[in-house]
């Protein structure tokens, strides 16, 4: 799994800090495959756990961030040869943590084959505090970010 110290986002920074302090933040860069959304999971919550994420907030990042990852898996690179890349980037600040889930994959569309039952998008927008998705600025792919309040 790669690891690198990063700026809260990969395309642009939407939240920037009032007083110009740099959040704390790491990001990691795999590739999409099922093997890789446990070990990244775990390795947000573990990064939150560390900002002082109550249980609670801890249980909603794991599971946004597992759905987040899971579509990038399922559905990003549906007809490429191979599976691309996801970035997760993960930044806190004012006891809010921001997750980043970004792809270089072929972006949303319907599909009538879709192996999920569609509740994924949804899901994650009713866990976070916040919820966004855009297309990537400098690329192809999607730039889904989420936050949530570390209290609780």
């Amino acid at each position: 799994m790669a690891v690198q110290r990063a700026g809260p986002d990969p395309d642009r920074d939407s939240s920037p800090a009032s007083d110009g302090a740099i959040p704390a933040s790491t990001s990691f860069c795999v590739p999409a495959t099922a093997p890789s959304v446990g070990p990244i999971r775990r390795a947000v919550a573990e990064f939150a756990r560390d900002y002082g994420a109550s249980q609670p907030a801890l249980e909603s990042v794991s599971l946004a961030v597992s759905e987040a990852l899971t579509n990038v898996v399922v559905h990003a690179y549906r007809d490429a040869p191979a599976p691309g890349p996801v970035l997760v980037v993960v930044s806190v600040r004012d006891r809010r943590l921001t997750v980043t889930v970004a792809d270089e994959g072929c972006g949303m569309a319907p599909r009538s084959e879709s192996p999920g039952l569609g509740l994924g998008m949804g899901l994650m927008a009713q866990v976070a505090d916040t919820f966004e998705v855009t297309d990537r600025t400098a690329q192809p792919g999607l730039v889904l970010r989420m936050g949530f309040a570390l209290g609780g």
